[in-house]
């Protein structure tokens, strides 16, 4: 454990900041992955609104 004014001030912030980065990482990455997975809902939806559009258009005719 370093024994200075400037080692201690650094010893005792590193930690901190670490698990702050760590915690931004993961939520990020959770975060990202829901917009990920929202996003292809709604283009498979779509495809299956189009589809269905198309089958009942083809019935009517």
């Amino acid at each position: 454990m370093p024994t200075d004014f400037w080692g201690n001030a650094i010893f005792s912030v590193v930690p901190t900041i670490a698990l702050g980065l760590v915690f931004w990482f993961i939520m990020r990455t959770i975060i990202r992955g829901d917009r990920v997975e929202r996003a292809e809902y709604a283009r498979m939806e779509a495809e299956e609104r189009a589809r269905r559009a198309a089958a009942r258009d083809s019935a009517d005719a």
